[in-house]
């Protein structure tokens, strides 16, 4: 009788090894996906509880949550981090107003989003890559530009390095590693795949960055650089402003998943989420992501949660299609206050600094402001090159109508303010 159950227990032992066998042959050998068979048949939807969670260190007072996750720097770079913020403030403020009284064409401004631009650059090696989009001018200002670059761009002058050839705020600084930004959206991306791919194959170490905000990742070109770097495995950040609205599309009527961030895995990518308000979290979160990338040479992607204060452009009354009352209320959580109440939590700034400081700065940018107005404009010339090496044909037929038309009407045009 034992010998029998022995017997039965050997077979039943066998029996469940042929069928884990059998499983593990008949696995699904589709090269589209790595999956397994399922007898269940049902409709797979997202659920609340699997939404990525945000990471911050600061509280909404400014005070340190959890004092192992505060980044240790140094004063002077934490100092130099919020003058970098408040500069961009200020710069916003004059040439918003600028705008306004006609004497620049157009304006983007920064507000609420300062943190990003600042916590962002700041973890990343200087002679790391920049593909912008448009609201990243606080990357140009940690990383040393000087007022004088702004002012001279935004007026499209003789001193702009870009000629007068680019809209307001479409800068560009080769010594900065900052790319020349295009105004067709998302077009920053692919071409930030491309870039870090060269960088793979150069094995010089460093990353690419990529800024955008919601609206451009409803873009094709988001799916095409993301599935590019994906799978050619490229060390790029893509780096996502979650502000809530795309001009004036809100992100309900934008899209339905959990953000941006959650999009990843279709990707077969790493994401991170991060409280784009909280500058030390947003620091934290690219440091991490630049060691994933230079480390693995593979691209992630990073999702920070913020708000866009201010209008989408000087073309743009973002109070036709949001209440007032919501701009106010984000007003009042800046995150260049958040920050400043840190600093002075360390003793690191002071309401005297403050005064200090902000009339110091404003006094900068009013004589590099007025400098620049001064400053004539490239020769109309100059606007047939740059593309070609030699003028074609076409543009030098193109020279002469031009120059035939300034010579019959040449007093209509303010010629004088050019060079």
């Amino acid at each position: 009788m034992a010998a029998f159950y022995s017997k039965a227990l050997n077979l039943k032992a066998f029996r469940a090894v042929q069928s884990h066998l059998r499983l593990f042959c008949d696995a699904p050998k589709f090269p589209g996906a790595k999956t397994t068979w399922t007898q269940t048949l049902k409709i797979s939807e997202a659920k609340q509880e699997d939404n990525l969670p945000v990471y911050r260190v600061l509280d909404k007072q400014g005070v340190v949550i959890d004092s192992s996750h505060e980044p240790k720097l140094s004063s002077e770079v934490l100092r130099k981090m919020y003058k970098s913020m408040t500069l961009l403030n200020q710069m916003d403020n004059i040439l918003y107003e600028s705008q306004r009284q006609g004497r620049i064409s157009f304006y983007m401004t920064n507000y609420g989003e300062e943190a990003v631009q600042i916590g962002s650059i700041a973890a990343l090696n200087n002679d790391d890559l920049v593909f912008a989009q448009y609201r990243e001018a606080g990357v140009l200002v940690y990383r040393g530009a000087p007022i004088d670059f702004f002012m001279n761009q935004c007026y499209g002058n003789n001193l702009d390095v870009g000629r007068g050839k680019q809209m307001p705020v479409h800068y560009g600084n080769k010594d900065l590693h900052f790319v020349t930004l295009s105004s067709p959206l998302t077009t920053q991306l692919p071409q930030a795949s491309g870039a870090a791919y060269a960088f793979k194959r150069a094995k010089n170490g460093k990353v690419v960055i990529t800024y955008f905000g919601d609206g451009a990742a409803s873009e094709g070109d988001f799916h095409a650089a993301l599935n590019f770097a994906a799978t050619l495995e490229c060390p790029v950040i893509f780096f996502c402003r979650n502000n809530g609205y795309a001009i004036s599309t809100p992100t309900h009527e934008q899209y339905r998943g959990d953000g941006i961030a959650s999009r990843a895995p279709g990707y077969g990518m790493g994401a991170i989420r991060c409280d784009g308000n909280d500058l030390l979290a947003v620091y934290n979160t690219v440091k991490l992501a630049r060691k994933y990338c230079s480390e693995n040479n593979k691209p992630i992607l990073v999702e920070a949660m913020t708000y866009r204060v201010g209008h989408h452009s000087t073309s743009d009354d973002s109070t036709a299609y949001r209440p007032k009352e919501e701009i106010s209320m984000w007003s009042t959580e800046s995150p260049v206050g958040k920050f400043r109440r840190y600093l002075e939590t360390k003793g690191l700034w002071s309401e005297e600094e403050e005064k200090s400081w902000a009339k110091d700065v404003r006094k900068q940018i009013l004589d590099a402001f007025n400098k620049a107005e001064k400053v004539p404009k490239p020769a109309w010339k100059e606007m047939f090159e740059g593309v070609y090496k030699d003028l074609t044909p076409a543009l030098k037929e193109q020279v002469k109508e031009m120059e035939s038309h300034l010579k019959s009407y040449g007093a209509h045009y303010p010629l004088d303010n050019f060079k």
